[in-house]
């Protein structure tokens, strides 16, 4: 096991915050993430996989565990249905492409995604109607304690709208070290009635779309409404969409008409926390380098130099605007450190 002294981590990063580690090993099998773990005299260990749900905001004192680890296989298969197992470390959007390459359905509405396959479970990524929940079978995690594995089944996870028990109950007990994506093989079940999906693939002509087509639909949407982390230091959208209850919403509506409003089978309405932003007028607004990007106002964006906390106190600025304005509390997506 290798361990380095005071890394940057701005390459490990998408919002490419320059922060050091004291301490940085790259995980690239089960035996040298067990070494670190019970390896003494070593602060404690800091998880880190894509870097693509975080924002930096000091240095960190602390065993940076950079998840490296690669592969896929097929581990059960049917005529109708396929599990994928991707090892923790698979970048996500390459992973998606691959398994539409194979004829697989189920990931085409995740496709761009920034980020790996192990962190996408712990926030149940989504995108266009479509979240990870949707299609995994279980995973495999890593106990940090004994670093034994423990084998974790859909409802185990106990997923939430960007939400599992990584982020709660089970936060910082666990590594995810491999998912199983059930998939389809055939008879493929595609989702284009969210967005902007029907419409992108009338234009291109495509009256029965496949997973493919609707993968091409979702990344021409996402590459003209986000920009490309590897361009501008980004971490998707910023904030969750709020629920609100229904007398909430219905009051708002008398002031604000064009309110959106998405009803949820668990009550309340969801209400998109970047329209909420663009009627206060942050859209495209810039505080130093730490901005909120011209094209999507859920997205807060790194122009070059901002410091995690630049970062942080805009968006401490626009969840007050917010409050004050509409009474919602929107809450980050991302995790803050």
């Amino acid at each position: 096991m290798h361990i380095e002294r005071n890394v940057s981590l701005k390459p490990f990063n998408t919002f490419g915050i320059d922060v050091p580690a004291s301490h940085f090993v790259r995980i690239t099998d089960l035996a040298t993430l067990r070494e670190a773990l019970q390896a003494p005299g070593l602060p404690a260990p800091f998880v880190l996989s894509g870097g693509s749900n975080l924002l930096l905001t000091g240095p960190l004192q602390a065993l940076v565990l950079y998840i490296d680890t690669k592969g896929r296989e097929i581990v059960s298969q049917t005529p109708e249905q396929v599990v994928v197992r991707a090892m923790a470390g698979e970048n996500w959007h390459e992973l998606v492409l691959w398994t539409l390459e194979q004829g697989y359905g189920g990931l085409e509405n995740l496709a761009l995604i920034p980020g790996k396959a192990g962190t996408a479970p712990v926030q149940n990524i989504g995108a266009y109607g479509v979240e990870i929940k949707d299609v995994l079978q279980g995973l495999q995690a890593v106990e940090i304690g004994s670093g034994s594995l423990r084998y974790f089944d859909r409802e185990a996870c106990g997923f939430g709208y960007r939400n599992s028990v990584f982020k709660e109950a089970e936060k910082g007990r666990y590594i995810i070290w491999s998912i199983d994506l059930e998939l389809t093989r055939n008879k493929h079940s595609v989702r284009t009635g969210y967005g902007d999906i029907a419409g992108e693939l009338k234009a291109a002509g495509v009256l029965t779309p496949s997973p493919s087509d609707v993968a091409r639909a979702v990344m021409s949407i996402r590459r003209r409404k986000l920009p490309d982390p590897a361009d501008l230091g980004n971490s998707g959208s910023f904030f969750k969409n709020p629920v609100i209850d229904k007398a909430h919403f219905s009051k708002l509506r008398e002031s604000f008409p064009d309110l959106p409003g998405y009803p949820q089978e668990e009550a309340g309405v969801k209400v998109p926390a970047g329209w909420l932003i663009e009627q206060l007028g942050f859209k495209g607004a810039r505080r130093g380098d730490a901005g909120v990007h011209r094209n999507q106002a859920l997205v807060l964006v790194n122009y070059g130099s901002a410091s995690g906390a630049e970062i942080q106190a805009l968006a401490q600025e626009i969840r007050a605007a917010v409050r004050e304005r509409f009474a919602i509390e929107i809450e980050p997506e991302v995790n803050i450190i």
